[in-house]
């Protein structure tokens, strides 16, 4: 199933609502659009493998250029609306994107990249200039290209210095562009999702994350109608759910958290008996939430954990959860291996290295050491989480990557951030942690310690926060500056991150 027979077969049947204003496109309409933005990209000397990159918020035109590329066989590269000129311009040379498509929504941004050495064509929407996307798709053909092959999505997650870093998926294994994915049959067999094209699915999240652009596509392969909100608000989705009749759902935590701050009169002011299934990942839940979310929604709420890697899947269902509170599931693509420090796998109960065997893997694009660190001997690849599986099968969850913070569902590296703090003239040393956060799962901490303590105080940790923001995306910013006469530190260079974790969880405890 795919989109092009949908085109054919139902063409009039919505496959794109914007939830805010409303404004659909048809499978129809998208088809003629994809095909257009294939044109384009040939006519723009692209070839199969060829890079672009898309710096947009969330829009009717996301998705459609999404399934353009998939046909045009190039390389599509989605980057995060948060991000800084510097960061962006980062992506776009290690990604050799050879165009960036935007909106003048970030026009500042753009104007910012020249300087950061972003040489490459732009296309803009709504620019009305010689830039202008829908001027430049227009003047395209709506038929097929001739030379129609799968293309790809390479997501960039931060890599081990702080600098993001591109999964490079494997080529498809099938050129085909119609040929099934493995996502499908996870969204069918395992999510349970409907194939008869009677699919509402809402999506509450930024396009440019890997389970919305993933999830969403899905939904359209098997005929849905994908309803895209323009930005989260927990009251706006309750109400889309009710509007659009939503089938399917896909959340993280954050979203969770925020649904149950609502009063029980908005609670329960909307008809969410449409609802079937609500996805969600990206971030542990903790487990008071999620037994409300279940005692509110029913038994609709099924949990999984993956990654941008794509290397192996696990899935929980509401009844399964409940009696192993906390799992994530049992691996439903790829088959899992918990193991110790020296590789060898572990028994029930027992905290490792997470690891998925799987016969397709993908490789950190211009990165073969953050590669070769991620593959056990035997040829396993591992995220860089630690969890156990219970007597039972279940996958439980008891660290994260390294050093990694997750604030609203978003994964934060903090050794980027630690690198432009001893930069400043007033800072002799830094590390950033996430501590516990009640809205966003973890917020970030900069413990500094000043060459001078006397100038710790407000006035230092604005002109940190001065100091960063050029170089910061939002979501980066510490939300704690915490200034000490010293860090844990040993002499070999060691920070002792989690003695500061702990630390910080503590003060959470007592204070709950």
């Amino acid at each position: 199933m795919h989109p092009i027979q949908h085109a054919q077969n139902r063409p009039d049947h919505p496959a794109i609502i914007m939830a805010g204003s409303g404004e659909t496109v048809t499978y129809g309409e998208m088809e003629a659009t994809a095909n257009r933005f294939a044109h384009l990209l040939r006519a723009r000397g692209f070839g199969p493998g060829d890079t672009f990159a898309v710096l947009m918020e969330n829009t009717a035109h996301y998705l459609q250029l999404v399934w353009g590329s998939q046909r045009a066989g190039t390389m599509f590269v989605p980057i995060s609306t948060r991000l800084t000129a510097p960061e962006i311009a980062y992506i776009l040379k290690d990604s050799e994107a050879k165009l960036l498509i935007s909106s003048t929504m970030f026009a500042d941004v753009l104007a910012a990249l020249p300087g950061e050495g972003a040489d490459m064509g732009t296309l803009v929407l709504g620019s009305g200039g010689e830039d202008d996307l829908e001027a430049a798709l227009s003047a395209q053909p709506a038929d097929p290209i001739a030379d129609q092959t799968a293309g790809m999505v390479m997501l960039y997650s931060s890599g081990t210095t702080g600098r993001p870093k591109g999964v490079r998926p494997a080529p498809p294994e099938d050129p085909d562009v119609q040929a099934v994915n493995p996502l499908m049959g996870l969204a069918v067999m395992g999510a349970g999702m409907p194939a008869d094209g009677s699919m509402v699915y809402l999506s509450p999240a930024p396009l440019y994350h890997a389970a919305p652009i993933g999830w969403c596509s899905t939904a359209q392969r098997l005929g849905g109608t994908v309803v895209v909100m323009e930005k989260f608000d927990p009251d706006s989705a309750l109400a889309a759910i009710e509007k659009y009749k939503v089938t399917d759902s896909q959340w993280v935590p954050t979203h969770f958290v925020r649904f149950l701050k609502l009063t029980d009169e908005e609670r329960n002011r909307y008809d969410l008996s449409s609802h079937q299934r609500a996805l969600h990942a990206a971030a542990p839940c903790p487990v008071p939430v999620k037994q409300a979310m279940i005692e509110w929604w029913g038994p609709i709420v099924n949990e999984y954990y993956a990654g941008s890697e794509s290397i192996g899947m696990t899935l929980v269902k509401s009844k399964d959860w409940l009696t192993h509170p906390g799992t994530v599931g049992k691996a439903i693509h790829g088959t899992l291996h918990i193991c110790g420090g020296d590789g060898e796998e572990v028994s029930a109960g027992t905290d490792g290295l997470i690891y998925f065997e799987n016969d397709i893997l993908p490789t950190y694009h211009n990165d073969p050491e953050k590669t070769a660190d991620a593959m056990h001997p035997k040829g396993w690849m591992t995220l860089g989480d630690i969890g156990h599986v219970d007597d039972d099968g279940f996958l439980f969850l008891t660290d994260r990557k390294s050093h990694m913070i997750i604030s609203g569902g978003v994964n934060i590296y903090p050794q980027e951030i630690e690198n432009l703090l001893v930069t400043h003239p007033k800072v002799m040393d830094a590390g950033v942690i996430g501590a516990p956060d009640p809205d966003l799962g973890e917020k970030v901490v900069a413990v500094v310690q000043p060459i001078d303590m006397a100038t710790a105080g407000e006035a230092l940790e604005q002109e940190l926060r001065d100091f960063l923001a050029p170089s910061l995306s939002r979501i980066k910013m510490p939300k704690l500056f915490d200034f000490r006469p010293d860090l844990p530190r040993e002499a070999n260079g060691k920070l002792y991150k989690r003695e500061l974790r702990d630390e910080y969880e503590a003060k959470a405890k007592e204070s709950a």
